[in-house]
């Protein structure tokens, strides 16, 4: 299966020139996302649906209106086409649902803070700006109804963000769903912290 997909990659990097002979070309963004994300984030997005069977109806038992009252956020098929939201400044919260541990809450809904979709290089970018747990990281194109992010997790009063790959138990993946007109979802399947999926609602500001 290994040596399968490298020829795949490889046919996808090279074009023929009108002589016959091969160049390499730029790698499209909808794949590229594959090629680097570590083995434990690809059982995460692989997984997404289970962090969801888990995690809802841990959340309804703790505050079922809550759950109901946001509707379309939390229903795992709801994804409609443009899922890429555009470049701007958005407000966000974050819902955490599943507790990790028995201890742990099975739902915490945080107050409204400030997030941007912006562009680094090619690749549009999503940060949250504030707030003491704040995911930052790339956006990868991958269907019209759903987009995957790869970040890190900055924390607290740090001022230099992490990329993704530097630390495991701060790498962040997940994926982004429009479920509104201006209304998108960051889905994030087994964080390592806390909760069994986080799921950050972005409105435009």
């Amino acid at each position: 299966m290994r040596i399968a997909a490298a020829a795949l990659i490889l046919l996808s990097l090279a074009a023929c020139t009108r002589d016959g002979k091969l160049q390499l070309v730029k790698e499209a963004p909808e794949t590229r996302w594959r090629m680097i994300t570590t083995e434990q984030d690809r059982d995460r997005l692989r997984n997404w649906r289970k962090a969801w069977v888990e995690a809802l109806p841990k959340a309804r038992t703790v505050d079922a209106a809550a759950i109901a009252e946001q509707g379309q956020l939390f229903e795992p098929d709801q994804a409609l086409d443009r899922a890429m939201p555009p470049a701007g400044d958005y407000k966000c919260r974050t819902f955490k649902l599943g507790g990790q541990r028995a201890e742990m809450r099975d739902f915490t809904a945080y107050p409204w803070f400030t997030c941007r979709i912006g562009r680094e290089g090619e690749l549009p970018t999503f940060a949250k700006l504030d707030g003491s747990q704040r995911p930052m990281g790339k956006i990868y194109t991958e269907t019209d109804t759903r987009v995957i992010f790869l970040g890190a997790l900055e924390l607290g009063d740090e001022t230099i963000p992490l990329t993704y790959g530097q630390d495991r138990k701060r790498d962040m993946a997940g994926y982004i769903e429009r479920v509104g007109t201006t209304r998108w979802r960051l889905v994030l399947p087994w964080p390592a912290f806390e909760s069994q999926i986080d799921v950050i609602e972005l409105v435009p500001a």
